[in-house]
């Protein structure tokens, strides 16, 4: 004969915390993995514009100054030296343009004093010619 006491049977139960963080691992593995697309928010109709015929490359003049100080504009030699001589010959140059404001184009040597560059800059301020660039060589 069986005298023990019978002890009531307990139903087994889900241990909540454990689960919730397995489901907590997976929700962060799904969206670091997740790729997103971009849909764009506002689907707009742009405006369409005609333009004018593309212009005619704008005329250069190019201003070329060597180590020892030399100026030349488009190949002549400017004999004098100084922002007046060569704001002169770039005068000339502008009045012989035949399509529209020319452009300065200023190529120094390397070795050239930064203020001479300076100085062609200005010369061509006083000229009225306020489109400056600068030449450079594309390195290899």
């Amino acid at each position: 004969m069986n005298f023990a006491r019978r002890q009531a049977h307990t139903p087994p139960e889900i241990n909540l915390i454990a689960f919730i963080d397995v489901l907590l691992v997976v929700l962060i593995f799904l969206v670091l993995t997740t790729t997103y697309e971009r849909v764009a928010g506002l689907r707009l109709t742009l405006p369409s514009a005609q333009s004018e015929a593309v212009q005619a490359t704008p005329q250069r003049l190019v201003v070329a100054i060597d180590v020892m100080g030399q100026v030349a504009v488009n190949g002549v030699r400017v004999p004098e030296r100084g922002i007046a001589a060569l704001a002169a010959y770039l005068e000339q140059a502008k009045a012989q343009s035949t399509n529209g404001q020319p452009w300065v184009v200023i190529s120094a040597d390397a070795q050239a004093a930064h203020q001479d560059v300076i100085d062609a800059m200005v010369a061509a301020r006083r000229a009225g010619l306020p489109r400056v660039a600068f030449a450079a060589r594309v390195a290899p």
